[in-house]
């Protein structure tokens, strides 16, 4: 081989070292690249466990409470029935006034476990029969509680108030097939 032979295949080895390098050291960045985003993930993850078994005890405690509380699968006919019931019922033995009852539309999302059963209610009555009547109504091992309440003074009797209430029965619904 010639010495001009010689240098072209150095220059050509010399080349092809630096070509290897610089590719080289491209896939190496990209692998390091992706190793410390997969770090980060994981890390993520490790904390977002750790937050999760932090609050495991409090999470587990509300489980059972509702575990133990749950309501049966009931028709959205019959809860809004016995709801309205259940509050003309309470109303009148408080000795309260029922100046109009409106059923509102259920809350039926789609992915919601419960759904709920609404009724707007207006009352008329003292002060103490009031509170007496929402305590009878907001039971939370029920599922039940005033979500709005608007209360006014009577304009004819000031001893009175007019109260404007809206009822929530959070319930479970039937399945589909049922």
């Amino acid at each position: 081989m010639s010495p001009r032979e010689k240098r072209l295949l150095i220059f050509f080895a010399i080349a092809g070292f630096i070509v290897l390098n610089f590719l080289g050291f491209g896939f190496f960045n990209s692998q390091k690249a992706k190793i410390m985003k997969d770090r980060d993930n994981a890390r993520l993850k490790l904390e977002a466990a750790e937050q999760f078994r932090a609050n495991r005890e409090q999470v587990s405690e509300e489980m059972d409470w509702l575990a133990a509380n749950e309501p049966l699968p009931a028709a959205n006919q019959d809860v809004q029935t016995q709801l309205q019931e259940l509050c003309e019922k309470e109303a009148r033995s408080l000795g309260l006034t029922i100046k109009s009852q409106k059923p509102l539309p259920t809350d039926e999302q789609d992915g919601m476990h419960y759904h709920r059963a609404k009724i707007e209610i207006t009352v008329n009555g003292s002060e103490e029969s009031l509170y007496r009547w929402f305590d009878r109504l907001n039971i939370p091992e029920q599922m039940r509680i005033a979500t709005h309440i608007r209360l006014l003074p009577n304009t004819q009797d000031d001893t009175k108030i007019d109260c404007s209430a809206t009822i929530e029965q959070w319930f479970t619904p039937l399945p589909p097939s049922a």
